[in-house]
Order: C-alpha cells, then sequence, then structure tokens
C-alpha cells in the first residue's frame, strides 16, 4: 500500500536492511497501543529500534562535545524520516501527523537533541515549503530536504523579539524581480547546517502583521552568513545560531503564500512545530522513566529495592500519569490536524502538558537516583537540561496557557450555555426556622 509505511516504499531492500539493522525490538516491550493503527504501530517498531541501535551509544558523546550528529542525520534521510509529511511526489514519505509524532517521541527518548533537528526541520521547514511555496522551487528547496541531503531551519525570532512574532524588525524591501532581506535571526535551530531557511520579514511597518512575507532563503546566498554557535544548557548536539542577512537577494518565486502572509503562515506553522515539540517532550519523559524504574527496581537500601518503598512509587505513578495524559493530548492535537480540523488549543494544550511533563519527569528522576542523578555517570541529568527548552521554544508555558484560555474563550461565546438553577433563597432559611421551633 503506497503511504503505509515509510521505509519498505521510500528504499525498498536498503530500508528493509535497515528495519533488519534497527531490530524492530520494541515489540518485547509493548504489543501494541490500542489507539494506534498498524502503519502508526511499525512506524514506533521502527524509530524505537533505531533509537536503541543508533542514537543510545552516541547520545552522551554528543551532548558532551556540542556535535552536531550528521551520519545519524543521514540515517534517518535514509529512512525516510527527514520527509515524514512530504509527498512522495517531492520525495518523501507522505505519513500521517500521529506516525511523525511517534518518530519524534521515539528518536527523543534516544536523544532529545536528533528530536529536535528533526522536528524543525519537519514541522517548521519542510511544511512551510510544502503548505505554502511554489512548486518551481519545489526541486531545490523541497526534494533535498525531504530525502535528508540537506537540512532546513527556521528564522522567525529576533534579538529583539521572541513571543511577539509581529513585531519583526528583519526588513524587506521590494527589487527588481524579487527582494531583498536585512536584518537578525536568533536561536536558530540548525543554524549553521541549514542550506535553507524560513525567514520572516516585514516589508511594511505601519501594517503591523499584515506587513510581514514568509521567504525561503538559501543560506548560501551572498549577504547571508551564521552568527557563532550558542552554548546551550541543553540539546547541545542541535545547532543553534543567528541568521545574519546583509541585504540578501531572494528571487520573487521564493515568497511563501501571497505578499503580506507572513504572520499567518508563522502562526499556521507553529501549530504544526508544537505538536512535534510536544513529541519530543514525551521522549523526554519516557526516557526518564525507563531509567527511574530500572534504576529503583535495582537499587537495594533498607535491605530491599527502592521501587518496593511508597515515597519512590509515588514519584513513578506521577510522572506515569503525567507522561501519559500528555501523550494523549498530543495524539489529540495530531489527529486533528490530519482531519483538518481546528488544533492550534489542541496543539497548544499538548505541548504544555507534555513539556512540562518532561521537565517533571526528569526532575524526578534525579530525585530517585539521588546522587547518581546528579553526575553525567547517568543520562538523568541531560534528560534534565534537555527538557528544559521544551518549555521555552516554539511558545512558552505562559504563551501556550494564553492560546488555550484565548480560545477556550472564544469557544464559549459562541455557545449558549445553560447553568442549573439556584435554589430558592427563602428555603434554606425556612428550614432552619422550622427545627428550631421543634
Amino acid at each position: 500500500k503506497r503511504g503505509s509505511l515509510v521505509l519498505p516504499i521510500r528504499r525498498g531492500a536498503m530500508a528493509m536492511r535497515a528495519m533488519t539493522r534497527c531490530g524492530w525490538r520494541a515489540s518485547r516491550r509493548w504489543a501494541s497501543f490500542g489507539c494506534l493503527n498498524e502503519t502508526q504501530e511499525q512506524v514506533r517498531e521502527m524509530t524505537r529500534g533505531f533509537a536503541e541501535s543508533a542514537l543510545f551509544p552516541v547520545a552522551a558523546e554528543n551532548d558532551k562535545l556540542h556535535r552536531f550528529p550528521a551520519e545519524v542525520i543521514r540515517e534517518l534521510g535514509e529512512l525516510g524520516l527527514m520527509g515524514c509529511q512530504v509527498s512522495e511526489a517531492w520525495g518523501g514519505s507522505g505519513l500521517d501527523t500521529i506516525s511523525y509524532a511517534v518518530a519524534v517521541e521515539e528518536l527523543s527518548r534516544g536523544c532529545a537533541s536528533t528530536g529536535a533537528i528533526v522536528s524543525v526541520h519537519n514541522s517548521l521547514y519542510c511544511d512551510s515549503v510544502q503548505s505554502y511555496g511554489r512548486e518551481e522551487v519545489f526541486e531545490a528547496f523541497l526534494r533535498p530536504f525531504a530525502q535528508g541531503e540537506k537540512v532546513g531551519c527556521f528564522g522567525l525570532s529576533e534579538p529583539g523579539n521572541g513571543s511577539d512574532a509581529a513585531a519583526a524588525s528583519c526588513v524587506a524591501r521590494r527589487v527588481e524581480g524579487g527582494w531583498r532581506l536585512s536584518g537578525t535571526k536568533a536561536w536558530t535551530t540548525n543554524g549553521i547546517v541549514g542550506s535553507a531557511a524560513v525567514v520572516f520579514a516585514t516589508f511594511d511597518k505601519s501594517l503591523g502583521h499584515k506587513g510581514i512575507s514568509a521567504f525561503v532563503v538559501d543560506t548560501g546566498a551572498d549577504g547571508f552568513s551564521f552568527g557563532a554557535p550558542e552554548d546551550k544548557l541543553g540539546i547541545r548536539a542541535s545547532t543553534t545560531a543567528s541568521l545574519i542577512l546583509d541585504d540578501v537577494f531572494v528571487p520573487e518565486a521564493q515568497l511563501l503564500g501571497r505578499e503580506g502572509d507572513g504572520f499567518k503562515i508563522a502562526m499556521k506553522i507553529l501549530d504544526s512545530g508544537r505538536v512535534g515539540i510536544a513529541a519530543q517532550g514525551l521522549g523526554i519523559a519516557q526516557a526518564s522513566i525507563d531509567l527511574a524504574v530500572k534504576y529503583a527496581a535495582e537499587r537495594n537500601a533498607f535491605g530491599k529495592p527502592i521501587a518496593s518503598l511508597y515515597a519512590i512509587q509515588h514519584k513513578l505513578s506521577d510522572m506515569a500519569c503525567r507522561y501519559d495524559s500528555a501523550r494523549l493530548l498530543t495524539w489529540r492535537a495530531a489527529a486533528a490536524k490530519d482531519d483538518a480540523k481546528p488544533f492550534s488549543k489542541h496543539a497548544a494544550m499538548a505541548k504544555l502538558a507534555a513539556s512540562e511533563a518532561a521537565t517533571f519527569c526528569a526532575h524526578q528522576a534525579i530525585q530517585i537516583l539521588g546522587g547518581m542523578g546528579f553526575v553525567s555517570d547517568m543520562p538523568a541529568e541531560r534528560y534534565y537540561r534537555d527538557a528544559r527548552i521544551t518549555e521555552i521554544y516554539e511558545g512558552t508555558s505562559e504563551i501556550m496557557h494564553l492560546v488555550v484560555a484565548t480560545n477556550l474563550l472564544k469557544e464559549y461565546a459562541a455557545l449558549d450555555i445553560a447553568l442549573p438553577a439556584a435554589p430558592p433563597k427563602h428555603a434554606h432559611h425556612d428550614h432552619a426556622l422550622s427545627h428550631a421551633a421543634a
């Protein structure tokens, strides 16, 4: 069946050998998630096997050395995971959003840096180009990226604005045959390694957010450069740097959508991106639970495994409940997107719950491991460092609350809500008097 699974379709015998190499080992742990269809289960099994065989051995070293996992990304391209939702016609796998979320979760369980690279590349870059780009640029700016030959990035934030995306100061000036872009974009994941970037720039400040356009820009163009790589707390194997545009010429064909659509495009793409970051948070949370459960079962204190202690069981229960709840919210958001239903609120709820679950679970894992959780001999401290960014990028937790509440109020404003009748004001008083008289 075309589009049913990336591996047999995308790479034939090579893909099947890759599946064998990955081991398809997830079946030994969970037979089924119930909510997932056969294709989605296969994606989970394949990505879990890849994470355990290809990411587990190198994640800690890559984090310590701040080393971009180039070989891993190449292999992910061969497996079709760098173009999860790109049409097969343009080199992608054509998977649904739930399959994509499952893949990012499993990769992030193995290495959160890899999860970030894959999420930004797929959700923010490829989705922007495929959804809003002109077909004439797909051969250069979509196919090689969907096949993992090149990596894309997304330039929205700036040194002077983060959550206020409408305050973009990067300038787009119309010239013959296209545009000239000047400005700086900050905190860009896949900066330095990215071969192209989706960039948002203001062409008319008087129009406010309607004066912003979006472009796909070749990072090798004259006037385009990267700033120094950021020295980060977590996800250190992913590169983060500023994009510096000095009068960069961008042909008219590389405008995404229509002139003035930039802010609208950014908001819609960020909804998709939040599903990916929610999945990344789930991967970190699951890794933390795996570690905490295994350690608690093997570590003895007071003559028995600490897993038998109520305090430890309470922590494990809290971790599992928060993880499972966030996972269901994430799958709901993904399903809503696949069904072409509004999913902005669902995506915000998923990212909020999953990112906070990631931080909580990583924190509790350190508590369960005690001193061993505080040293780099065990991955708990890396999970905690990696988890912190999930509550910040692609919309802070505070902004997620705002998105959820705004959507909730709009939904209720359109409804005629019925409330239960209040009891008569005299009823209690009369009953009290009769009782006193008796």
